[in-house]
């Protein structure tokens, strides 16, 4: 069992044992209890903490939640297990063998497919008529004759990057040195002398591009936050809006503050988006593991990591703005009209760091986009997976975020403190700008 399997029964171990606790400890305290009566329970946030848990429990047992988890995680399973299927398919080339085929020869064509990244079986054919009709029927990728010849079924392009396309032309070229070294009347021992030659050292002035896996697991992370930070900061205003609108927030401001209420709002669904970005997160790292995808490896995990860690910052900085946004309308159709400038930078952000992350390669705008907070939840993990960003650059972006969250949360929960009780009327920004 890998270490990976033996942490998560570890953490599900542990999750069962808190779980059992707690069961226990709230039986105890209903023991205690006046019959008829019903102790509300303490949280350690207070009202701040029985609001998140309100909104925890409506936003999970939602089928919104469940139909956006599914769909996720059949999207990101899909992502992972098509390119190991198609590897797996392309792995085993079978290649004919027409006449006889020297050892040097058959080693020069075994270096090539490991070169390309396959494994050859060689299989004897009589003939050259043999040979063509098991190339038409697919039981051989291309055929080699006498060691002097490739036959192949279909005419190899120069643009063609599959794994046969790449070993014929890598295996053509092998064979002509061979038969240049033969020609030349070199020994095995000399031949493999001059095989085995070192290249120059080759340096470069700029990093090379991200591989592919890299390149991949950032597109795939940026399109998740996109989705989950579009999802869960509407669920923020519209649940704002509804809670506006049906004079449902009079009763619980005459419980609570509103600086509490506005807190535990945002909380409790910023608890939900994370709780989902692990699941899908720890449901990728499980399933590559199992299949043996390569998409997480090398830097990849180092990508994932930045990615989950600027959804939490760009919710943060997000759901403030978007919960003032829900305070300041009363219908839907007002929703809408808030949404749309909200949603700009979101989008902006979004294509510019796709388009970055699709080319490999971190241009001037997307640099400086990754340290202003309304994009940088797109940029920075592209610049992470580009290797364009240093450890204590990214630790910058992060703080900017942060302190502008903070100056933006105060005046977020000053416009909702009073813009929520006005009704009747869309609230105008202006009229609560000035007390």
């Amino acid at each position: 069992m890998s270490h990976l399997a033996v942490l998560l029964w570890v953490v599900v171990g542990l999750l069962l044992v808190l779980r059992i606790w707690r069961r226990q400890r709230a039986r105890r305290l209903d023991g205690r209890q006046v019959p008829g009566t019903r102790r509300p329970r303490a949280t350690p946030l207070g009202e701040t903490g029985m609001v998140a848990g309100r909104e925890i429990r409506e936003r999970v047992r939602g089928r919104l939640f469940r139909v956006v988890t599914v769909v996720v995680l059949v999207v990101v399973a899909a992502v992972i297990v098509i390119p190991v299927i198609s590897r797996t398919k392309q792995r085993l080339q079978v290649v004919g063998v027409v006449g006889s085929l020297t050892g040097p020869e058959r080693s020069a064509v075994l270096a090539s497919a490991s070169r390309v990244g396959t494994s050859v079986r060689f299989v004897a054919e009589p003939g050259r008529r043999a040979a063509r009709r098991d190339l038409a029927s697919g039981r051989t990728g291309f055929v080699i004759i006498d060691g002097r010849e490739v036959l192949v079924q279909q005419a190899v392009t120069p643009t063609d990057t599959s794994t046969t396309a790449q070993l014929v032309r890598a295996s053509s070229q092998a064979l002509g040195v061979q038969a240049a070294f033969a020609a030349a009347g070199l020994s095995p021992a000399q031949a493999a002398r001059v095989a085995a030659a070192k290249p120059v050292p080759v340096r470069s002035v700029e990093p090379a591009p991200a591989k592919g896996a890299v390149r991949s697991t950032s597109l795939v992370g940026i399109i998740l936050v996109f989705i989950l930070l579009t999802q869960y900061l509407t669920w923020t205003l519209v649940g704002v809006m509804e809670e506006k609108s049906s004079r449902v927030v009079e009763v619980l401001l005459s419980a609570v503050r509103p600086m509490q209420l506005l807190a535990g709002k945002v909380l409790g669904i910023g608890a939900v988006a994370l709780a989902q970005a692990s699941i899908v997160v720890a449901f990728a790292l499980v399933l590559a593991k199992v299949v043996g995808s390569d998409l997480l490896q090398g830097t990849a995990p180092m990508v994932v990591a930045a990615t989950l860690a600027w959804l939490v910052l760009g919710y943060a900085f997000y759901c403030w703005v978007y919960a003032a946004a829900g305070s300041l309308a009363e219908r839907q159709d007002q929703v809408q009209t808030l949404a749309l400038p909200l949603s700009i930078p979101l989008v902006f952000g979004y294509v510019v760091a796709l388009t970055a992350a699709s080319a490999g390669r971190a241009s001037t705008l997307v640099t400086v986009l990754a340290y202003l907070p309304p994009s940088a939840p797109f940029a920075m993990p592209v610049l992470v997976g580009l290797h364009a960003v240093t450890w204590w650059k990214f630790a910058a972006a992060a703080a900017i975020s942060v302190v502008t969250t903070l100056g933006v949360a105060r005046l977020a929960a000053a416009i909702y403190e009073r813009a929520v009780l006005r009704t009747g009327r869309r609230v105008r920004l202006r009229d609560v700008m000035t007390p």
